[in-house]
């Protein structure tokens, strides 16, 4: 493992069921946000390594992440959008921590809500879904591996 990956895991403590725990921007022009965010806001940008070594729909695929810090605390991340994105705009998503996302996510469909993106696997992170409230916002759903 890394430095810097040691340190990131170092830092970063588990959040609580409900707690939001990273913000992400999927964006169209990555450069000029980094550089944009950097400039308003004082963040600083690395690149990450959490999706370094695996499969080849994370690494192969040519992403690159980054992570946007505020002093030494790791924030959120910062991507470049790929054509599966279609004409969606660049947004950024915000991710709330719960205890089990697969029951979590079962709940939003019983409270009215509906899922987007299914209980999915992110390597060497966690497990993650998109979901939409019933007036239609969409919000994601995490577990992260302890």
């Amino acid at each position: 493992m890394s430095e810097q990956a040691t340190a990131t895991e170092q830092q970063f403590q588990m959040p609580k069921h409900g707690e939001i725990c990273w913000t992400e921007l999927s964006t169209r022009n990555s450069e000029a946000a980094k550089s944009f965010y950097t400039e308003l806001f004082g963040w600083t940008i690395k690149e990450s390594k959490a999706l370094e070594g695996n499969n080849e729909e994370c690494s192969g695929a040519g992403m690159k992440y980054d992570e946007h810090y505020l002093g030494d605390k790791p924030q959120g991340g910062i991507y470049q959008m790929g054509e599966e994105f279609g004409e969606a705009p660049s947004h950024w998503m915000s991710y709330v921590a719960v205890d089990d996302v697969d029951a979590s996510a079962a709940k939003v469909t019983e409270l009215g809500g509906s899922i987007c993106v299914p209980p999915t696997d992110i390597p060497n992170v966690g497990r993650f879904a998109v979901i939409n409230d019933p007036t239609g916002a969409a919000i994601s759903i995490i577990t992260l591996k302890h």
